[in-house]
């Protein structure tokens, strides 16, 4: 056995969690058809992408593409059915649970990139986004420069700041950071008046600011940050799982279904408030349908 070097116990404990999900990763396929469940990562509130309607119940644009999936997984697996167990995730854990094997796909709002491809692997993409900015109507904010000397807002474990600050347009700009738990967390730092501008997914912004009491209190303002590839998530070294996930995405594509779910998601009314998100697909989103890649942002032209 290696020598550990003395860590937090905690550190530890996740070390050894590590360990056991890359012992499970190459037997997903088996512990499906084993155990007859597979667990869905889920998130509560990302948007027309994942949300929960309360009382245990998920929906959204990539909980219908992981329906589909799951039903070509009981497919290839021969099974009269699979139980779908719900895993909520944060930003913070999303990979960890991906990682220890808690999660076996995890459906949701996560950004693919280089270093994650590290630790996880990605699906192909069905929807791009861009990060903008969301500020309140009559803040007078109307781009990155108005952010000097202002307090910005954005979800903890994301990278949406991160990327505020490398852009060129904010070079010699100055503003505070409150980070909030989740991104209804977030949009409240906003809402409250705590933060003058909350910066994170397009689509993101647009499906909190429908569902505000006073969505014309809000509005999107600004140049796109950055242009992300958002994608469903599972273990590594999985090259079994990863053949039936990718071809069950790539028909989802081809079939048209993707453009139908996202008009369903973000151009028609949805639950709860029965507003629509009013977000028309990107030519980027676009472009993704017609050639579905797991290639991570790095690989994508920015702004």
């Amino acid at each position: 056995m290696k020598k550990l070097s003395v860590l937090a116990a905690g550190a530890v404990f996740l070390g050894v969690l590590g360990s056991a999900g890359t012992a499970q990763a190459e037997d997903t396929l088996k512990k499906i058809k084993d155990t007859g469940t597979i667990t869905e990562g889920v998130r509560e509130s990302s948007g027309a992408l994942a949300y929960t309607l309360g009382d245990g119940k998920y929906t959204g644009f990539h909980y219908d593409v992981c329906a589909h999936v799951i039903e070509d997984i009981r497919k290839q697996l021969g099974l009269a059915k699979i139980e779908v167990k719900y895993q909520p995730v944060t930003s913070q854990n999303r990979i960890p649970l991906v990682q220890n094997g808690t999660v076996d796909l995890e459906c949701g709002s996560t950004t693919n990139n280089a270093a994650r491809q590290k630790d996880v692997a990605f699906a192909p993409t069905l929807y791009v986004e861009e990060v903008r900015i969301a500020v309140k109507a009559n803040s007078g904010i109307k781009s990155i420069a108005d952010l000097n000397g202002k307090t910005v807002a954005t979800t903890t474990g994301t990278t949406s700041v991160q990327l505020l600050r490398k852009n060129k347009r904010a070079q010699g700009i100055n503003f505070n950071e409150l980070n909030g738990k989740d991104h209804s967390d977030s949009f409240l730092l906003l809402e409250s008046g705590r933060a003058d501008a909350f910066v994170m997914d397009g689509q993101i912004l647009a499906g909190l600011i429908s569902k505000a009491k006073n969505p014309a209190d809000f509005k999107i303002v600004g140049e796109p940050l950055s242009v992300e590839p958002i994608a469903i998530m599972y273990r590594k070294d999985d090259p079994a799982f990863k053949k039936v996930v990718d071809d069950s995405i790539r028909n989802i594509a081809k079939s048209g279904e993707a453009a139908k779910l996202y008009d369903k998601w973000f151009m028609q009314p949805i639950p709860p408030a029965n507003r629509p998100v009013g977000l028309p697909a990107s030519e980027a989103t676009k472009a993704a349908w017609a050639n579905p890649t797991d290639k991570p942002v790095e690989d994508y032209p920015q702004p």
